[in-house]
């Protein structure tokens, strides 16, 4: 991520101080970011794609589309657990639940995901399944 970053603020010969005012994130933030000492929360994240013109998935390492877990899905779309439980009207601890599949995915929860992330019910099931079936240790 941090170097996706740097090279796409450069390309557009942006210094961190003009990402900071596009995006309303901090110049500390921004260099703290690039340098590794923090990861930033995906609704930042989104912010720093529109100034940069770019989508989120090319600023940070993705799975292939048919490999991607809930959590990627979530991510892709510029959301934040809260932000996608609200939009699908469950709490964030069944969004941060079904993300690590512990517990059951319903086709009507499927569904509404499906329709917030904008992608069809057999990608929201495909990615449920992924996190199924990860071995112990193995991130969502």
């Amino acid at each position: 991520m941090p170097e996706a970053l740097r090279a796409r603020r450069i390309e557009l010969g942006m210094s961190r101080g003009d990402l900071a005012r596009a995006s309303g994130i901090s110049v500390n933030a921004i260099a703290d970011w690039e340098s590794r000492r923090r990861t930033p929360q995906v609704d930042s994240l989104a912010q720093v794609a529109v100034a940069l013109e770019c989508e989120i998935s090319d600023l940070v390492e993705m799975r292939g589309p048919g490999d991607r877990s809930l959590a990627d899905l979530r991510i892709l779309a510029g959301l934040t657990q809260p932000q996608l439980g609200k939009l699908v009207k469950i709490s964030t601890t069944v969004i941060s639940s079904l993300e690590r599949a512990e517990v059951g995915l319903s086709d009507d929860r499927a569904a509404a995901l499906a329709q917030a992330l904008d992608v069809d019910v057999a990608t929201i099931k495909a990615g449920y399944a992924k996190a199924r079936s990860r071995a112990p240790g193995e991130r969502p």
